[in-house]
């Protein structure tokens, strides 16, 4: 799994793609193991060289995931439908007073991104959370794709 906040950084929230195609999707695609360095929100500098070895699978998790300019290399775009407010209350929660200015400035950017390069519309599957924790997910046929329609597609 790729986590984009590893990807991203203070100066780049959404100006990461070029790092991301070079230093991951690239290499994976010659079937080489990727070299990444993992972003610290905290300390605000890249970290050292991290592995990602090639996989028959590779989650992509984050905002960004599904942004035009990764779309032609993704085998599905799962889409997690949440509120945003309650995405950005939760994330707030996450990184406490200490990351304050950080989402201060996030929540623009996250609006100007969507609406300039929207993911949902072509997400293959949505996943939504159940209504509370023991009840897990419902994953349902997306705007864009008729993926995991199956019998057993309903729930995980």
């Amino acid at each position: 799994m790729l986590h984009l906040d590893d990807i991203a950084s203070h100066e780049e929230l959404f100006g990461w793609t070029g790092r991301l195609l070079a230093q991951v999707v690239e290499p994976l695609g010659r079937g080489e193991t990727a070299h990444y360095r993992p972003y610290d929100w905290r300390t605000r500098r890249f970290g050292p060289p991290r592995p990602l070895p090639p996989a028959p699978v590779i989650l992509v998790e984050g905002v960004g995931a599904g942004r035009r300019a990764l779309r032609p290399w993704l085998a599905a775009l799962l889409w997690l439908e949440l509120p945003a407010e309650q995405a950005w209350a939760r994330g707030r929660d996450r990184d406490g007073e200490e990351q304050r200015a950080f989402w201060d400035g996030w929540v623009p950017a996250e609006r100007r991104h969507f609406r300039d390069d929207p993911s949902r519309p072509h997400a293959d599957l949505l996943v939504r959370p159940g209504h509370s924790v023991h009840e897990g997910y419902d994953v349902l046929p997306g705007p864009a794709g008729t993926a995991g329609q199956g019998p057993d597609s309903h729930r995980t």
